[in-house]
């Protein structure tokens, strides 16, 4: 069976033999299975410790206060997302989870908890720095100029979505699970989660396979832009979160997801070289695909 590789990112750094080594996984991954484990990110794990700290003092607020921070603006994408409001597979029932999603340039205030505190700015822009070389990897993979993509991203549309997956107190409705299968809606999702797990990838060959954690690891998939871009070269992956079968269905689950997004006037073409068969999508623009999307989730 297909399994998610780990690579370890440091060599991509340093000297042009080393870069290409790790090019080459980045594209065998990209185009097999569309999801990856990062080693030796350089991302610190102690900010990342903090942020996650922060995001459970946001959620074990009183409803009441986090539903003043509502996301009620179908073109920001930015605020509180309750339990079940959102259905990632639209046949089924609301998701099993609670989100916050924080953009740079629309940056909110997150309650008294969180407000004013640095750490999640730094963690944004950490996570910034991060996808932009990983972008720059996937140009290189894709025989592009090194910064193609990251002149389409430097508007930095990017979200921050802090996650919460609440322990179940009664059972769940037929074909409700934490989060329903979906694909990520921009061109590369980075992914920090905690050990309860839960997270499942599907194959090519349609079958579910589990993505735990890994320590000092970040989990990084392609999205439907991405696959757009390049002709279903790089594919945009189905993935969920199932409800535990065992003692961890009465635990919280955490993650951090940092959705990486282009300009929203960037339009999204069939790559010169993913031509190698007829382009499966017409043009769009990021931003008018990203809402698209959104209104079709909510």
């Amino acid at each position: 069976m297909l399994t998610i590789p780990l690579i370890d990112f440091s060599p991509f750094t340093k000297d042009t033999r080393t870069k290409q080594t790790v090019v080459k996984q980045i594209y065998q991954a990209c185009h097999q299975i569309g999801f990856m484990y990062l080693q030796n990110p350089r991302i610190s794990q102690n900010l990342t410790d903090q942020v996650f700290a922060q995001s459970k003092s946001f959620f074990n607020l009183p409803l009441e206060i986090k539903q003043k921070l509502a996301w009620n603006n179908e073109f920001s994408n930015i605020g509180y997302v309750g339990i079940e409001r959102e259905r990632l597979n639209p046949n089924n029932p609301g998701d099993l989870k609670e989100a916050f999603n924080i953009g740079k340039i629309r940056y909110i205030s997150l309650a008294n908890s969180l407000a004013n505190n640095p750490d999640l700015l730094t963690f944004y822009e950490t996570c910034t720095e991060l996808a932009n070389t990983v972008l720059q990897a996937f140009a290189l993979a894709l025989e592009l100029r090194e910064d193609f993509f990251t002149i389409k991203h430097n508007q930095q549309n990017h979200t921050l979505r802090l996650l919460h997956y609440p322990p179940l107190q009664t059972p769940p409705k037929p074909g409700q699970v934490r989060a329903g299968e979906h694909s990520d809606y921009g061109s590369i999702t980075l992914l920090f989660q905690d050990k309860i797990g839960g997270l499942e990838v599907q194959t090519t060959s349609g079958e579910w396979i589990a993505a735990p954690f890994i320590a000092d690891t970040v989990v990084v998939n392609t999205g439907d832009l991405m696959q757009r871009w390049t002709n279903h070269v790089f594919c945009s992956t189905k993935h969920r979160v199932m409800i535990p079968n065992d003692s961890r269905v009465k635990q919280s689950r955490y993650s951090m997801a940092f959705f990486c997004h282009p300009n929203d006037d960037t339009e999204i073409a069939c790559l010169e070289s993913c031509q190698t068969q007829p382009p499966i999508y017409p043009p769009i623009l990021a931003g008018e695909y990203l809402l698209q999307r959104l209104q079709a989730t909510y």
